[in-house]
């Protein structure tokens, strides 16, 4: 009797860890943790207040994790001597910041639901709040995602692009996961919030594809000002605001494309590209439409799915260990049998 228990505790264990959602839906949350978007938002705000950069930081977890092998908080592992997570890739190293907010966000959905919000959706709901806290539009979440059990590094550098990436490249990518290019457009309006680093930049301000000259298409005050912050040589760690309205979720940032003053290769590349030109513009005169199309953008890259083994992680950083509890199992049913 006691070894067919430890078979059936271990098969239900199992199909527990095993499990994968494969449908998502509003409200998923809504009988077993009802207050979980609340939650979220509720510490969301409190990391706004504290450094209001913070949450543009968060939002773009949601792009980092998504992209590599779906939305499965893969990216919030840490590296083990056994894996090299994704935050050390060539996209995220020194770039992705705020990990800590995901951690208190964490911590405030286990102290109210112990095991049931997982982190993979956790981002998903911190995007969508992080552009509501700025100006921006509010849509409706699909939640119901599982935690990878592992990560990879070499998929990361694979698949992110660079800030050196044109539109042709940044097209192809997207038509990769079903994404239009009006949603590529759109979700490049993420960067509406937010800063980015000289790293970033100093290429195309001094050396544009090798040229030994800067990018012809920066506005050349903006230029000017990009020198000032950007010298080459300099510490390439220091910021510079995304759009001229770095703290406001509007349409601020594809003005500023129209006006050769996108501070990434990859943002202005948007408006010198004929394909991508027509959106930037279209968005620039019309917000209402920019937010419609990036909030249905979120949606449709929340859905990416590699349908992998998941669970519902108690610490985003690091896998569950279920080995020890099967042995106490084991030991107590081995007595009684």
């Amino acid at each position: 009797m006691g070894y067919t228990l430890l078979f059936f505790f271990i098969l239900l264990q199992s199909l527990n860890l095993f499990a994968i959602s494969t449908t998502l839906k509003p409200n998923f949350y809504s009988h077993t943790c009802p207050k979980a978007e609340f939650i979220v938002k509720e510490v969301m705000k409190k990391a706004m207040k504290r450094e209001t950069r913070s949450i543009a930081s968060v939002m773009r977890l949601q792009f980092h994790d998504c992209f590599v092998n779906g939305c499965d908080a893969s990216l919030l592992l840490d590296d083990t001597p056994n894996m090299l997570g994704e935050k050390l890739a060539l996209s995220n190293i020194d770039s992705l910041r705020s990990y800590e907010v995901v951690d208190d966000v964490k911590e405030a959905l286990e102290k109210a639901c112990p095991g049931v919000v997982s982190c993979a959706d956790l981002l998903i709901i911190a995007a969508r709040d992080a552009v509501v806290l700025s100006g921006g539009p509010y849509w409706e979440v699909k939640l119901g995602r599982l935690d990878s059990l592992t990560a990879s590094q070499e998929d990361s550098n694979q698949i992110m692009p660079s800030p050196r990436s044109n539109a042709t490249y940044l097209i192809d990518l997207f038509s990769r996961f079903n994404l239009s290019v009006q949603d590529l457009v759109a979700l490049s309006g993420s960067h509406s919030i937010g800063k980015g680093r000289c790293f970033s930049i100093v290429f195309r301000l001094y050396n544009q594809s090798g040229s030994g000259r800067p990018d012809p298409s920066i506005e050349p005050s903006f230029r000017e000002k990009l020198d000032k912050l950007c010298p080459l040589g300099g510490d390439g760690n220091v910021t510079g605001d995304l759009d001229a309205t770095p703290e406001l979720f509007d349409n601020q940032y594809f003005k500023d494309l129209v006006n050769g003053r996108g501070f990434l290769n990859s943002d202005e590349t948007l408006f010198t590209n004929s394909i991508t030109r027509e959106y930037v513009k279209e968005y620039s005169v019309d917000q209402e439409r920019f937010f419609k199309d990036f909030a249905e953008g979120m949606v449709k890259m929340g859905d990416l799915q590699l349908g992998r083994p998941g669970e519902i992680r108690r610490d985003c950083r690091v896998v569950n260990s279920h080995r020890p509890r099967v042995e106490v199992l084991f030991e107590t049913s081995n007595k009684k049998g």
